[in-house]
Protein backbone atom coordinates (compact mmCIF):
# COMPACT_ATOMS: atom_id res chain seq x y z
CA UNK A 1 0.00 0.00 0.00
CA UNK A 2 2.71 2.58 0.68
CA UNK A 3 4.56 1.76 -2.02
CA UNK A 4 2.50 4.24 -4.15
CA UNK A 5 3.24 7.45 -1.26
CA UNK A 6 6.46 8.83 -2.88
CA UNK A 7 5.69 12.80 -2.96
CA UNK A 8 4.98 14.52 0.21
CA UNK A 9 4.59 18.07 1.74
CA UNK A 10 4.90 19.75 5.42
CA UNK A 11 3.72 22.83 6.08
CA UNK A 12 5.58 24.76 8.71
CA UNK A 13 9.43 24.47 8.92
CA UNK A 14 9.58 24.72 12.52
CA UNK A 15 11.50 22.72 15.09
CA UNK A 16 8.68 19.57 14.61
CA UNK A 17 8.15 20.69 10.74
CA UNK A 18 11.89 20.25 9.83
CA UNK A 19 12.50 17.04 12.19
CA UNK A 20 9.68 15.31 10.13
CA UNK A 21 10.42 16.75 6.69
CA UNK A 22 13.79 15.61 7.40
CA UNK A 23 12.79 12.17 8.47
CA UNK A 24 10.67 11.86 4.96
CA UNK A 25 13.77 12.33 2.64
CA UNK A 26 15.64 10.34 4.74
CA UNK A 27 12.99 7.96 4.05
CA UNK A 28 13.30 8.35 -0.45
CA UNK A 29 10.11 10.74 -0.47
CA UNK A 30 10.25 13.79 -2.40
CA UNK A 31 9.78 16.17 0.24
CA UNK A 32 8.17 19.91 0.09
CA UNK A 33 8.72 21.97 2.85
CA UNK A 34 5.86 24.88 2.69
CA UNK A 35 6.57 27.99 4.46
CA UNK A 36 5.22 31.75 5.10
CA UNK A 37 8.02 33.66 3.24
CA UNK A 38 11.50 33.05 1.85
CA UNK A 39 13.21 34.03 5.51
CA UNK A 40 11.29 31.33 7.23
CA UNK A 41 11.65 28.69 3.99
CA UNK A 42 15.83 29.50 4.31
CA UNK A 43 15.66 28.77 8.64
CA UNK A 44 13.95 25.51 7.59
CA UNK A 45 16.90 24.60 5.09
CA UNK A 46 19.54 25.24 7.76
CA UNK A 47 17.40 23.45 10.83
CA UNK A 48 17.58 20.03 8.52
CA UNK A 49 21.05 20.97 7.21
CA UNK A 50 22.36 21.63 11.06
CA UNK A 51 20.42 18.18 12.03
CA UNK A 52 21.93 16.23 9.00
CA UNK A 53 25.34 17.66 9.93
CA UNK A 54 25.03 16.12 13.39
CA UNK A 55 23.89 12.68 12.47
CA UNK A 56 26.64 12.63 10.00
CA UNK A 57 29.13 14.00 12.91
CA UNK A 58 27.67 11.12 15.56
CA UNK A 59 28.09 8.19 12.75
CA UNK A 60 24.27 7.85 12.51
CA UNK A 61 24.64 9.26 8.86
CA UNK A 62 26.59 8.96 6.07
CA UNK A 63 27.73 11.43 3.84
CA UNK A 64 26.45 9.74 0.60
CA UNK A 65 22.55 9.26 2.70
CA UNK A 66 22.90 12.72 3.94
CA UNK A 67 23.16 14.39 0.36
CA UNK A 68 20.71 11.93 -0.95
CA UNK A 69 18.10 13.91 1.52
CA UNK A 70 19.25 17.07 0.84
CA UNK A 71 18.14 16.64 -2.71
CA UNK A 72 15.18 15.57 -2.05
CA UNK A 73 14.31 18.66 -0.17
CA UNK A 74 12.42 21.12 -1.61
CA UNK A 75 11.70 24.66 -0.67
CA UNK A 76 9.71 26.12 -3.20
CA UNK A 77 7.01 24.33 -5.49
CA UNK A 78 3.12 23.04 -6.01
CA UNK A 79 1.40 21.33 -3.45
CA UNK A 80 -1.39 20.56 -5.77
CA UNK A 81 -0.12 16.84 -6.23
CA UNK A 82 1.13 15.63 -3.02
CA UNK A 83 -0.67 12.53 -1.96
CA UNK A 84 0.38 13.04 1.74
CA UNK A 85 0.82 16.85 3.43
CA UNK A 86 1.43 16.84 7.27
CA UNK A 87 0.84 20.66 8.82
CA UNK A 88 3.45 21.00 11.79
CA UNK A 89 2.33 25.08 12.10
CA UNK A 90 1.76 26.79 15.59
CA UNK A 91 -0.67 24.61 18.36
CA UNK A 92 -3.34 27.38 17.87
CA UNK A 93 -6.31 25.80 17.03
CA UNK A 94 -7.44 28.98 14.31
CA UNK A 95 -4.01 29.17 12.19
CA UNK A 96 -4.11 25.25 11.87
CA UNK A 97 -7.96 25.58 11.03
CA UNK A 98 -6.98 27.92 8.47
CA UNK A 99 -4.32 25.95 6.83
CA UNK A 100 -6.49 22.75 6.37
CA UNK A 101 -9.39 24.99 4.98
CA UNK A 102 -6.63 26.23 2.29
CA UNK A 103 -4.82 22.60 1.49
CA UNK A 104 -8.43 21.37 1.13
CA UNK A 105 -8.38 23.89 -1.99
CA UNK A 106 -5.16 23.35 -2.96
CA UNK A 107 -4.20 19.32 -2.57
CA UNK A 108 -5.97 18.07 -5.97
CA UNK A 109 -6.12 14.69 -5.52
CA UNK A 110 -9.38 13.99 -3.29
CA UNK A 111 -7.65 10.69 -2.06
CA UNK A 112 -4.87 12.43 -0.52
CA UNK A 113 -4.32 12.30 3.31
CA UNK A 114 -3.96 15.46 5.45
CA UNK A 115 -2.37 15.10 8.34
CA UNK A 116 -2.04 17.08 11.42
CA UNK A 117 1.21 17.08 13.93
CA UNK A 118 -0.74 18.83 16.32
CA UNK A 119 -0.28 17.87 19.71
CA UNK A 120 -3.43 17.73 21.58
CA UNK A 121 -6.39 19.75 19.17
CA UNK A 122 -9.33 17.65 17.94
CA UNK A 123 -8.79 16.09 14.90
CA UNK A 124 -12.88 16.10 13.80
CA UNK A 125 -12.41 20.51 13.78
CA UNK A 126 -9.78 20.17 11.69
CA UNK A 127 -11.59 17.57 8.97
CA UNK A 128 -14.68 19.82 9.62
CA UNK A 129 -12.83 22.49 8.00
CA UNK A 130 -12.58 20.40 4.55
CA UNK A 131 -14.44 18.52 2.41
CA UNK A 132 -12.82 15.26 2.79
CA UNK A 133 -13.26 14.89 6.85
CA UNK A 134 -12.65 10.95 5.88
CA UNK A 135 -8.87 11.49 4.48
CA UNK A 136 -7.73 13.64 7.90
CA UNK A 137 -6.09 12.40 10.54
CA UNK A 138 -3.62 13.11 13.40
CA UNK A 139 0.29 11.86 12.99
CA UNK A 140 1.83 13.19 15.88
CA UNK A 141 5.95 12.82 16.23
CA UNK A 142 7.82 13.40 18.70
CA UNK A 143 10.57 15.85 19.37
CA UNK A 144 13.92 15.25 17.87
CA UNK A 145 11.16 13.70 15.27
CA UNK A 146 14.85 11.82 13.46
CA UNK A 147 15.59 10.55 17.01
CA UNK A 148 12.31 9.33 18.68
CA UNK A 149 10.71 6.20 17.26
CA UNK A 150 7.14 7.01 18.34
CA UNK A 151 4.34 8.38 16.32
CA UNK A 152 0.52 8.84 17.10
CA UNK A 153 -2.14 8.10 15.38
CA UNK A 154 -4.83 9.75 16.11
CA UNK A 155 -8.50 8.80 14.12
CA UNK A 156 -11.96 11.07 14.36
CA UNK A 157 -15.51 9.76 13.71
CA UNK A 158 -14.75 10.67 10.18
CA UNK A 159 -11.54 9.65 9.75
CA UNK A 160 -11.79 6.28 7.21
CA UNK A 161 -10.19 2.79 7.70
CA UNK A 162 -8.47 2.89 4.39
CA UNK A 163 -7.06 6.51 5.80
CA UNK A 164 -6.21 5.05 8.88
CA UNK A 165 -4.39 1.65 7.16
CA UNK A 166 -2.85 3.50 4.68
CA UNK A 167 -1.16 6.15 7.40
CA UNK A 168 -0.38 3.32 9.44
CA UNK A 169 1.21 1.56 6.98
CA UNK A 170 3.40 4.89 6.23
CA UNK A 171 4.35 5.57 9.37
CA UNK A 172 6.01 2.09 10.15
CA UNK A 173 7.13 0.67 6.02
CA UNK A 174 8.21 4.19 4.78
CA UNK A 175 9.32 6.44 7.88
CA UNK A 176 10.51 3.31 10.33
CA UNK A 177 8.71 4.47 13.23
CA UNK A 178 6.35 2.44 15.78
CA UNK A 179 2.45 3.52 16.22
CA UNK A 180 0.55 3.75 18.75
CA UNK A 181 -3.04 4.81 17.93
CA UNK A 182 -5.52 6.98 20.33
CA UNK A 183 -9.29 8.07 19.99
CA UNK A 184 -9.50 11.86 19.19
CA UNK A 185 -9.36 13.46 22.63
CA UNK A 186 -7.12 16.24 23.88
CA UNK A 187 -3.34 15.12 24.72
CA UNK A 188 -4.42 11.79 23.28
CA UNK A 189 -2.20 9.00 24.63
CA UNK A 190 1.08 10.59 25.60
CA UNK A 191 0.53 14.03 26.77
CA UNK A 192 -2.65 12.99 28.52
CA UNK A 193 -0.13 11.65 30.79
CA UNK A 194 3.00 13.59 30.21
CA UNK A 195 1.61 17.24 30.61
CA UNK A 196 0.28 16.82 34.10
CA UNK A 197 3.34 15.84 35.59
CA UNK A 198 5.38 18.54 33.75
CA UNK A 199 2.70 21.04 35.25
CA UNK A 200 2.97 19.31 38.53
CA UNK A 201 6.85 20.35 38.62
CA UNK A 202 5.94 23.63 37.47
CA UNK A 203 4.06 23.63 40.40
CA UNK A 204 6.61 22.76 42.95
CA UNK A 205 8.82 25.08 41.72
CA UNK A 206 6.40 28.18 41.47
CA UNK A 207 5.85 27.47 45.37
CA UNK A 208 9.33 27.41 46.46
CA UNK A 209 9.58 23.82 47.38
CA UNK A 210 12.16 22.92 45.35
CA UNK A 211 14.45 24.53 42.55
CA UNK A 212 14.11 24.01 39.46
CA UNK A 213 17.75 22.14 39.35
CA UNK A 214 16.76 19.97 41.93
CA UNK A 215 13.36 18.93 40.66
CA UNK A 216 15.34 17.80 37.73
CA UNK A 217 17.90 16.30 39.52
CA UNK A 218 15.80 14.44 41.52
CA UNK A 219 13.55 12.74 38.80
CA UNK A 220 17.24 11.95 36.28
CA UNK A 221 18.95 10.56 39.61
CA UNK A 222 16.44 9.18 41.50
CA UNK A 223 13.86 7.61 38.78
CA UNK A 224 16.37 7.20 35.99
CA UNK A 225 14.30 9.43 33.99
CA UNK A 226 16.60 10.81 31.20
CA UNK A 227 15.52 14.59 31.02
CA UNK A 228 13.76 15.98 33.97
CA UNK A 229 10.51 17.65 33.92
CA UNK A 230 11.63 20.86 33.96
CA UNK A 231 14.43 20.55 31.06
CA UNK A 232 11.79 18.61 28.76
CA UNK A 233 8.98 21.44 29.20
CA UNK A 234 12.05 23.83 28.13
CA UNK A 235 13.02 21.61 24.92
CA UNK A 236 9.18 20.82 23.83
CA UNK A 237 8.70 24.36 24.29
CA UNK A 238 7.00 26.66 27.61
CA UNK A 239 4.08 28.05 25.08
CA UNK A 240 3.86 24.61 23.34
CA UNK A 241 3.20 22.81 27.09
CA UNK A 242 0.60 25.89 28.00
CA UNK A 243 -1.16 25.14 24.88
CA UNK A 244 -1.52 21.65 25.42
CA UNK A 245 -2.59 22.19 29.37
CA UNK A 246 -5.63 24.41 27.98
CA UNK A 247 -6.59 21.77 25.51
CA UNK A 248 -6.65 19.17 27.99
CA UNK A 249 -8.59 21.66 30.82
CA UNK A 250 -10.83 22.95 28.30
CA UNK A 251 -11.99 18.90 27.64
CA UNK A 252 -11.66 17.56 30.72
CA UNK A 253 -12.10 20.46 33.35
CA UNK A 254 -9.95 18.66 35.69
CA UNK A 255 -7.47 20.83 38.24
CA UNK A 256 -4.45 19.15 37.27
CA UNK A 257 -4.59 20.01 33.47
CA UNK A 258 -4.57 23.45 34.50
CA UNK A 259 -1.91 25.66 33.64
CA UNK A 260 -0.11 27.24 36.49
CA UNK A 261 0.19 31.39 36.84
CA UNK A 262 4.34 31.23 36.63
CA UNK A 263 3.70 28.46 33.03
CA UNK A 264 1.71 31.43 31.70
CA UNK A 265 3.60 34.42 32.82
CA UNK A 266 6.77 32.91 31.46
CA UNK A 267 5.00 32.56 28.04
CA UNK A 268 3.56 36.29 28.35
CA UNK A 269 7.48 37.45 28.87
CA UNK A 270 8.89 35.37 25.67
CA UNK A 271 10.43 32.46 28.21
CA UNK A 272 9.86 29.68 26.52
CA UNK A 273 13.19 27.29 27.25
CA UNK A 274 15.75 26.25 24.66
CA UNK A 275 14.10 28.05 21.83
CA UNK A 276 14.60 31.29 23.27
CA UNK A 277 17.52 30.83 25.65
CA UNK A 278 15.50 30.88 28.60
CA UNK A 279 13.14 29.18 30.55
CA UNK A 280 13.03 26.85 33.64
CA UNK A 281 16.52 27.07 32.98
CA UNK A 282 18.98 29.29 31.06
CA UNK A 283 20.71 27.96 28.01
CA UNK A 284 23.68 29.10 25.85
CA UNK A 285 22.17 30.63 22.51
CA UNK A 286 25.69 30.51 20.96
Amino acid sequence: MNAGITRVAVVGGGQMGAGIAEVCARAGLDTVVCEVDAVAARAARDRIAGSLDRAMRRGKLSREAADDAHARLGFTGDLADRQVVIEAVIENPDAKTEVFAALDKIVEDPAAVLATNTSSLPIMRLGMATSRADRVVGLHFFNPVPVLPLIEVVTSLHTSAETTALVEDFATRALSKTVIRSQDRAGFVVNALLVPYLLSAVRMAESGFATAADIDAGMELGCAHPMGPLKLADLIGLDTVASIAESLYDEFREPLYAPPPLLMRMVEAGLLGRKTGRGAHIYDQG
